[in-house]
């Protein structure tokens, strides 16, 4: 798992600065025609990190996990990331992916089997939640670089991170 936080810091550090450099106006453009705006998208990459900062701790700690699934439309909603600061947005989703990062590189090797379910969804393991978080970020990330035109290592290293 350290490997894999690692990758995660990786990105973080690639997307960050960058992410700072976005204009204002263009925070609140949807990024796809119809879709979530950039300020949307980041707001749902926190909540992201969030739900899965209890995933990965509560299935360290027990022999399974059940964990209700995801309405992300919902959330985004409620929480209203398009009324929020572009910095604090910014902030809060580098900071809370760099803890993130500490506790996937502390998951405990023998806990990487326990079986995990969310929502409806089949069942998997631990370890592949933690690595299928990094692909969903990297896959949102992927949808901003039509903004931050500089994200090298999310376009180059696509595959290396699909197969973390």
């Amino acid at each position: 798992m350290k490997e894999l936080s690692q990758k995660l810091l990786g990105v973080i550090g690639e997307a960050e600065p960058r992410l700072r450099k976005t204009n204002s106006a263009e925070t609140m453009k949807p990024v796809l025609a119809g879709g979530w705006s950039r300020k949307q998208v980041i707001g749902h990459l926190i909540d992201s990190a969030s739900n899965n900062h209890q995933r990965f701790v509560r299935a360290a700690l027990q022999e399974s996990l059940d964990f209700p699934g995801y309405e992300q439309d919902g959330c985004v909603r409620v929480q209203a990331p398009q009324e929020a600061d572009w910095e604090l947005l910014v902030s809060l989703w580098a900071a809370y992916n760099r803890y993130l990062a500490h506790v996937i590189a502390h998951l405990p090797e023998s806990k990487l089997g326990t079986p995990c379910r969310i929502g409806t969804g089949e069942e998997v393991t631990l370890d592949f939640l933690a690595k299928d978080y990094l692909r969903h970020l990297v896959h949102h990330l992927r949808h901003l670089r039509h903004l931050v035109h500089h994200l090298r290592q999310i376009g180059a290293a696509d595959a290396e991170y699909a197969s973390a």
